[in-house]
């Protein structure tokens, strides 16, 4: 059990000896006598002492608890009407809003906030440390905004410490809407983004965390959204093993990092839904993984186990499933009446027991708790934390840094990038597109609001550079249903160097709207086209925002279009990140990497209702080769892999095995290259991925250096799922270098490989 739960009888996060309680209470008596104004005293019960366990200061506030207030503590998860969870006078308890969106930055609450790239784009970057950065500085302003809030008695959504944040699902489907609010494709890369972002977000201290992380959706959760069926009566029919390798593993590791919840989704599986699924919920939630947060339903998905899967008849029936199930907390459509305030006449008919109820809500006080409410303010740093963070030059900075290390260049060809800043004087330089100059389509959803002086559109950026700029959009917007031709070639043909602005955006792809097909929408093929046409050879730039893969498989074949960048949605610096990738300054040369794969066609697109993993993913891709694999990306400069060691060569079956490896940067440019190292079982029992990335490094490494390199790959990577974790004896390879092996769309950099033997015989994971 972790230091500091609630179930381990520990007031400090590590155990307090009684020496440390005494100076525990020293210590609030001293906030109390010489600090200044505070808030009122609370009322002198148990679960008011700082310096009591928290296990004795739940039982307490528990146990004071009507069921009536129980319930309304689980009813009110938020959501319009539905929330706050209301005050407790008589204990001296405030209302606390659990609806809070988190996923690269302060989403959707009151005032502005600094805005992050997608997280699809931070995927890219390779980066859990960068990933950490973000979602500690999001958290700040979280916490700091709250602060604010609370002081002022504002409670509505969004206003809260708990987020529902990040988002775990794979992304399993090229056209699924919701791509872009993902880690990408890949379990362990999503599971190493997912834990850096769980910790950042609740910070380092011993006794309190800034935010609380939620982490969604739970589970087999990735489309459709609208297409070909609603996402809220759609059943995911899933093999377990596929479950088990692919759609659990980064969960796993959002347990491992600590996070205070998760939130079941809309769907079912294998025809229960998520949010009444025992298994799911009780079985490998909390009694394999050991996870002890609470549970809260993803909004409306209770009403729509009846309404939408038609699971249950009623909302008594359904209360009584889902509370047994293992949910905590009801985020409605904004219903008073919701499914849980069906729980008292569960209770009357012993449906649900008290002490069912009461093990419901002990989490959600313990987060609280633990965000600091029920302590002195003295004691908690994040209290003081005020409006002057939010938007701060740093977390600016770190929003451009963020955006530059997204983006991924596809193409690069004659050295058209990086642009000679020297030329740049007097030059003419066009910026067409509908993503060139519309500062509201460079963000993806679930965006913070920045103040408008800190969004940079490309034309703005540009503009920096001091090139004569010229722009045409060509659409109004991103669907480009009205094209103008003629200002395009207008710009286009007067320009020593062009730019194209091409993409997709919340018009084309997000929540509750999927792509039916890979092409650029309306005109943009067009639009593009005729850029070409017009820049009669001159440099043209092809920039990409967009989630989802595109086919830009005519722009990655014409000569006429020397570089490709995908930029994802970088948000508000996104301009100033342009410009400096453009000019590659330091520390702006491109390694970005794709975290999921851009098919060659819609006949590489799998039915999006059906959910084997067969055919998806680089992990099950066909044997035909797509357009960009995962992991795929150019650089600047040029890497030279060598001396690849595995030691040792041949191990235990429980045995982590040590991998190292030298990478040399050959080219003229210092750069930064993500080393990916893969697996691929040779002789399996039962159906495995090809191979799967087990470790990866982002690294900067100055021109003519080297530097060597150290991995471990544990034991459990091996595991593969045959009616439990079994781990092989057996033949291995382990490939190491800048991408997957065996690509035809592939970065010069070689990739190396070496066999490692498992002896023994096999055996269960947990026997190890």
């Amino acid at each position: 059990m972790p230091c500091g739960s609630w179930g381990s009888g520990q007031a400090m996060p590590c155990g307090t000896s009684p020496g440390a309680a005494l100076a525990l209470r020293v210590l609030v008596l001293c906030a109390a006598l010489c600090a200044g104004p505070v808030r009122a005293r609370p009322p002198p019960f148990p679960f008011w002492d700082p310096a009591l366990p928290w296990h004795r200061r739940l039982d307490d506030l528990l146990g004071r608890l009507s069921p009536a207030e129980l319930v309304l503590q689980v009813a009110r998860g938020g959501a319009m009407r539905n929330g706050p969870a209301p005050p407790i006078p008589r204990l001296g308890i405030a209302p606390y809003n659990w609806n809070t969106e988190c996923l690269r930055g302060d989403a959707e609450a009151p005032g502005w906030a600094t805005a992050f790239p997608q997280a699809l784009g931070l995927a890219a970057t390779f980066s859990p440390e960068l990933i950490y950065r973000v979602a500690n500085a999001t958290a700040t302003e979280v916490r700091a905004k709250h602060n604010d809030f609370a002081a002022t008695g504002r409670y509505g959504d969004h206003t809260g410490l708990s987020c529902f944040s990040p988002v775990l699902n794979i992304m399993r489907h090229p056209l699924w809407g919701r791509n872009q609010e993902t880690y990408g494709e890949d379990p362990f890369l999503s599971g190493e983004l997912g834990r850096s972002f769980v910790q950042g977000l609740q910070g380092q201290h011993p006794r309190y965390i800034k935010a609380s992380a939620g982490c969604k959706h739970f589970s087999v959760h990735g489309g459709p959204e609208n297409i070909p069926e609603s996402r809220l009566s759609f059943d995911a029919k899933v093999l377990e093993r596929d479950w088990r390798m692919t759609f659990l593993p980064q969960f796993h590791a959002c347990v491992r990092a600590g996070s205070f919840s998760f939130m079941c989704s809309y769907n079912r599986i294998n025809g229960v839904p998520a949010c009444a699924n025992k298994k799911l919920l009780t079985d490998i939630l909390r009694g394999e993984w050991g996870f002890e947060g609470y549970v809260v339903s993803d909004e409306g998905a209770l009403e729509l186990i009846m309404l939408g899967h038609h699971y249950t008849h009623t909302f008594l029936e359904t209360a009584v499933a889902s509370v047994n199930a293992g949910c905590n907390l009801e985020l409605s459509y904004g219903m008073r009446n919701n499914i849980f305030m069906h729980i008292p006449q569960a209770l009357a008919m012993g449906n649900i027991t008290l002490q069912m109820l009461r093990d419901r809500v002990r989490p959600l006080f313990y987060t609280r708790m633990r965000l600091g409410e029920f302590d002195p303010p003295e004691m908690n740093p994040y209290s003081a934390l005020d409006l002057s963070v939010v938007q701060s030059p740093e977390h600016r900075n770190l929003s451009l840094e963020a955006a530059v290390k997204s983006f991924v260049l596809l193409k690069n060809i004659r050295g058209t990038l990086p642009l000679r800043a020297q030329d740049l004087p007097g030059q003419r330089l066009a910026v067409v597109g509908p993503f060139a100059d519309n500062p509201r389509v460079l963000f993806g959803d679930y965006a913070p609001v920045p103040e408008p002086q800190y969004i940079h559109t490309p034309r703005r950026g540009l503009e920096t550079l001091g090139a004569n700029v010229s722009f045409a959009a060509g659409c109004g917007e991103p669907r480009c249903w009205r094209y103008s031709r003629a200002q395009v070639v207008g710009a286009v043909g007067a320009a020593d160097v062009v730019v194209v602005c091409l993409g997709t955006g919340v018009d084309v792809e997000t929540e509750a709207k999927d792509r039916s097909d890979l092409s650029l929408p309306g005109h943009q093929l067009e639009l593009l086209q005729d850029a070409v046409q017009a820049a009669a050879g001159r440099p043209l730039i092809l920039l990409l925002f967009n989630a989802g893969p595109l086919d830009v498989g005519w722009a990655q074949a014409h000569d006429g279009v020397g570089a490709i960048l995908a930029c994802f949605f970088p948000a508000q610096a996104t301009g100033l990140a342009i410009a400096r990738v453009l000019l590659g300054e330091a520390g702006a040369s491109p390694a970005g990497r794709l975290p999921a794969t851009w098919p060659a066609g819609m006949h590489q697109v799998p039915p999006m209702e059906n959910y084997t993993m067969e055919g998806r993913t680089y992990r099950y891709y066909g044997q035909e080769a797509p357009l960009y694999p995962f992991g795929y990306g150019l650089s600047y400069t040029t890497f030279h892999y060598r001396d690849l060691v595995l030691s040792p060569p041949v191990l235990p079956v429980c045995a982590n095995l040590t991998v190292s490896v030298v990478l040399e940067n050959t080219g003229p440019r210092d750069g930064e290259e993500v080393v990916q190292l893969y697996l691929r079982w040779e002789q399996s029992s039962v159906p495995v991925p090809r191979w799967q990335l087990v470790a990866f490094r982002r690294v900067a490494v100055p021109a003519g250096q080297e530097t060597k390199l150290s991995f471990q790959v544990l034991a459990e990577q091996r595991a593969v799922w045959a009616q439990g974790w079994l781990l092989e004896p057996g033949t291995f390879t382990l490939f190491a270098g800048g991408q997957q092996p065996g690509q035809r769309t592939r970065a010069p950099s070689e990739v190396l490989s070496a066999r490692f033997g498992v002896t023994g015989t096999a055996r269960p994971l947990r026997g190890c």
